[in-house]
């Protein structure tokens, strides 16, 4: 089992910057990637970016030259920069870690919230 535990969300102004954090807990050696979701309102869940333990990185299109996601050496944390911020960055943001199993572990979200 593997908890993870999100932290940074908030209000912010169109131009604006927030940092999440997400730390995991539990049998943290089971985890294969780590990244970010998010889900706005009447809207699916779409991935943000995400990192694998080999450190290869993936991010959406929309987020691509603003958002940074970053491990720690130990490989239990994953942060996400988010710089330049829009209106329609405004959603739940998730936390996510896969097994190398495939099994998916979730956060419980934290609130990014930009206004124009």
């Amino acid at each position: 089992q593997v908890q993870l535990v999100e932290s940074g969300g908030g209000l912010v102004q169109a131009g604006g910057s927030l940092r999440l954090s997400c730390a995991a807990s539990g049998i943290i050696s089971s985890i294969n990637s780590m990244g970010w979701y998010r889900q706005a309102p009447g809207k699916q869940r779409e991935l943000v970016a995400v990192a694998t333990n080999g450190g290869i990185t993936n991010y959406a299109d929309s987020v691509k030259g603003r958002f940074t996601i970053s491990r720690d050496g130990a490989k239990n944390t994953v942060s996400l920069q988010m710089n330049s911020l829009k209106p329609e960055d405004t959603a739940v943001y998730y936390c996510r870690a896969a097994a190398r199993s495939g099994f998916g572990y979730w956060g419980q979200g934290t609130q990014v919230t930009v206004s124009s």
